[in-house]
Order: structure tokens, then C-alpha cells, then sequence
């Protein structure tokens, strides 16, 4: 059962309205980033072909260890130079910023910004 507090409506009528601003302004992948009650993930997502190019998670066992949460700010910053990494791998350099809804605060802000230092344009 879907809980419809107003907390819940309004978080998912933000991440409509940014989704649908990025999928009709531009041609670049999205780079979606999700954070769940224990972890963070990222990816990057070709909305044209439909497919995912590069994937990380704090749940990974390769993922380095932080102090006491795969949810920290610091943890983010690590998230943030691995998807940097495994995008230019995957030959990705210019992307879109999808923050889920989310405030551009806190974590997402210390991922976008550990991201653009490991090399992607946003």
C-alpha cells in the first residue's frame, strides 16, 4: 500500500517536475541519483536507448568503508568519484543532474560536487 502523506506527494511532484524538464531539454544521460534508508546509489541512464551505462552503490563490497553510515556525506564523496570514474570508462562526460526530488543539500550536493571533480559536466 502506497502511503500518500503530503510529505510523500510533494517529494514525488518534485521528482516529476525535474524529470520532465530534463527529458525534454536535452539529448544528455540523466545521472539519477537515489538514497534509500541505508545506502546511496548513482547511475547513469541513457533515457533514448533506454539502457544504464555506469552503476555505483555504497552497498558494494568494493565500495570503501566510511566511518558509520554507507548513507554519510562522506560517503557520497566517494560515491561521487566512482560513478566519475566508471562514466568516463564507459566513454560518458557531459550529463544531467536528476536529484529524485530530493533538496540540493547535504548529500547530493557533496556527490554532485566530488562528481564534477572526478570529471563530469553538469
Amino acid at each position: 500500500m502506497i502511503n500518500k502523506t503530503k510529505k510523500n506527494i510533494n517529494k514525488k511532484r518534485r521528482a516529476d517536475r525535474v524529470r520532465f524538464t530534463l527529458k525534454k531539454n536535452g539529448t544528455r544521460p540523466r545521472l539519477v541519483f537515489n538514497k534509500s534508508n541505508k545506502y546511496l546509489s548513482a547511475q547513469i541512464i541513457d533515457d533514448s536507448k533506454g539502457v544504464t551505462l555506469a552503476y555505483a552503490t555504497t552497498l558494494e563490497k568494493s565500495f570503501p568503508s566510511h566511518e558509520n553510515s554507507k548513507k554519510s556525506k562522506s560517503a557520497a564523496t566517494a560515491l561521487g568519484k566512482v560513478i566519475a570514474e566508471r562514466a568516463s570508462k564507459a566513454g560518458v562526460k557531459v550529463v544531467m543532474l536528476d536529484r529524485s526530488g530530493m533538496l540540493y543539500h547535504g548529500a547530493i550536493s557533496a556527490f554532485a560536487d566530488s562528481a564534477r571533480e572526478g570529471g563530469l559536466e553538469f
